[in-house]
């Protein structure tokens, strides 16, 4: 395990910017790509009736912007291994404003896949950078806390940006959204150059370093976790429109004001969530993935009822919760390897995106009903703790790695 001496970087530390300053800076680069990331779930029917298609298969929009996070993720960290982070992260955010642009203007569903697909690749190295770029700037027991900062603005992005670029993709077209997301994107860009000192790359850092990473058995089984455990939550949201139409008869005006429960419970877990896993990290892991099993069965009944089932959904927020406490755990075990590490995390995450999505369609598309999203979840979530029970055991009596 890295210790805290090692594991920062004084001269970012020591920064003539201020923490709070540069926190925001970093924290509106996640609001962009938070949006643009989650409003197309908010859009399914849109996109389907337009392209004329059905909604699982617009569903597989969200999987292919998902594959897209896991497959840049590792390669673009370990490409920009020696970049100045402050350079790296300006142009994965030019990345993500401009494959959000190219999402508004091809015409085919081909096209738009692709499109998402390239949308995703900045997506994790930028939240893996930014988060040890926060971590670097606080004392070393509330690392957690910054690298919430940073998914804070993923989570005010869902209370906010996400319902806001929802009700014009609904009122102007749902393409009108993504140019939306685009101008977030660039906003980022200008508070990322005015918010963040220069501090060079490290001259050290190289491919194969980053690389070391994968020998980590710990890593493997960190982003197992994510990968496996956060299923559950992208299984729900990503068919919340229609399940809440179909089954509690909400009228399609309401669906924005849903979805900013589901942004309000992110920031509550982003908040409750870190300040707990700096007191006891494993502990919170662990009461995360049961709290997110029982939340998924308590969606089972309370998705026919509107007022419970938007309640519901902002406690099915609340577990995401899991990213800055897995953040923190890849930063432990990663050894040198952390910028490859921390951005594995999102790929970790957006594997349980894909793969929820897809369940989820699947089990609507056997005719299983809406509400079997919450049974995918709950099986989704025993997965990723039977995984850290695992992970644990080997820890004991054992190097960390």
């Amino acid at each position: 395990m890295p210790s805290p001496a090692t594991s920062r970087s004084p001269s970012l530390v020591s920064s003539p910017w201020t923490a709070p300053l540069a926190l925001f800076a970093l924290a509106t680069g996640g609001f962009s790509i938070g949006t643009g990331e989650f409003v197309i779930m908010g859009l399914l029917p849109d996109v389907a009736t337009d392209l004329k298609i059905s909604i699982p298969s617009a569903g597989h929009l969200i999987s292919a912007y998902a594959l897209g996070v896991v497959v840049g993720a590792p390669v673009l960290a370990v490409l920009g291994a020696r970049w100045p982070r402050k350079r790296m992260l300006l142009v994965l955010m030019f990345a993500y404003a401009l494959g959000n642009i190219i999402s508004t203007l091809v015409p085919s569903y081909a096209g738009i896949m692709g499109a998402r697909f390239f949308s995703g690749l900045p997506h994790g190295t930028y939240f893996g950078v930014a988060s040890l770029v926060a971590a670097d700037l606080v004392p070393y027991h509330k690392r957690t806390q910054a690298v919430a900062m940073v998914m804070l603005g993923l989570s005010v992005a869902t209370l906010v940006g996400v319902p806001l670029a929802a009700a014009l993709g609904q009122w102007a077209g749902w393409r009108w959204a993504f140019v939306l997301v685009s101008g977030f994107a660039v906003l980022a860009m200008m508070l990322l150059q005015l918010g963040l000192a220069y501090t060079p790359g490290n001259p050290k850092a190289s491919p194969l370093r980053e690389l070391s990473a994968l020998k980590r058995s710990q890593v493997w089984l960190t982003l197992g976790i994510g990968a496996i455990g956060f299923g559950g939550m992208f299984s729900i949201f990503s068919y919340i429109k229609p399940t809440m139409m179909n089954l509690a008869h909400v009228p399609e005006v309401r669906i924005p004001l849903i979805l900013a429960m589901f942004g309000l419970g992110t920031i509550l877990g982003n908040v409750l969530g870190s300040r707990l896993a700096d007191k006891n990290l494993e502990l919170t892991i662990r009461g995360l993935l049961v709290y997110a099993m029982v939340t998924m069965l308590f969606f089972l009944w309370s998705a026919h009822h509107a007022y419970l089932g938007s309640f519901t959904l902002l406690l099915v927020g609340m577990i995401v919760a899991l990213g800055p406490a897995l953040q923190t755990r890849l930063m432990d075990v990663a050894g040198d390897a952390q910028t490859l590490a921390a951005a594995l995390n999102h790929s970790a995450f957006n594997v349980a995106n894909a793969l929820g999505a897809w369940l989820g369609g699947l089990t609507i598309s056997a005719g299983l009903g809406w509400t079997s999203t919450a049974w995918v979840g709950a099986c989704l979530a025993l997965g990723g703790l039977i995984i850290h029970a695992y992970s644990l055991k080997r820890m004991k009596g054992s190097a960390l790695y």
